[in-house]
């Protein structure tokens, strides 16, 4: 091969990784898009489970964090994420002032791509450090009043729902 050739060789197989690097940087753009910028009549999706659910796996919360969950998700929370914590209809649109509508907190939303720490640490802090408007609750609820309002309202998500969030959560730790 040649000196010539084999530079030619060179310059191609740069070309080459050159390219496979901006198609990288397209798709990770694009993907980056799609999740700061979602289209606001998309279906929420939840995820198909290909393999059965694990019937083995059990909450991990008691009957009575849900009900004490309940009463406190209807004293603190329902006025803004509804009384089934479904939420407003069209809580993908922004509203007169910019900001988001508290999203559905039942399973019809995004609250089951969060682990439980993140879950805690909202409902503590409030949404304001995330770019959104919900106040912090860290003097209002302790650590257990806030793992029953969690409790309460994953207690409405569909098995398959949160078989997905659990094996989330078990990845997260």
């Amino acid at each position: 091969m040649s000196q010539r050739e084999r530079s030619e060789a060179k310059s191609g197989a740069k070309n080459r990784r050159r390219t496979g690097v901006w198609i990288l940087v397209a798709i990770a753009v694009s993907m980056l898009f799609l999740l700061l910028f979602p289209a606001s009549e998309a279906p929420v999706v939840i995820p198909k489970i290909v393999e059965p659910a694990d019937s083995s796996v059990e909450r991990w919360y008691t009957a009575e964090q849900v009900i004490q969950g309940r009463e406190l998700f209807a004293q603190h929370c329902a006025g803004c994420h509804g009384n089934n914590a479904a939420a407003t209809p069209d809580w993908r649109k922004t509203d007169a002032s910019g900001n988001y509508p508290p999203p559905p907190l039942n399973g019809s939303a995004h609250a089951w791509h969060h682990p439980l720490s993140v879950l805690r640490e909202t409902i503590r802090r409030g949404g304001v450090p995330l770019g959104g408007v919900m106040p912090g609750f860290a003097d209002k609820l302790s650590a257990q009043q806030i793992d029953a309002v969690i409790a309460w309202f994953q207690s409405l998500w569909p098995d398959e729902l949160y078989q997905a969030w659990y094996r989330m959560e078990k990845e997260s730790q």
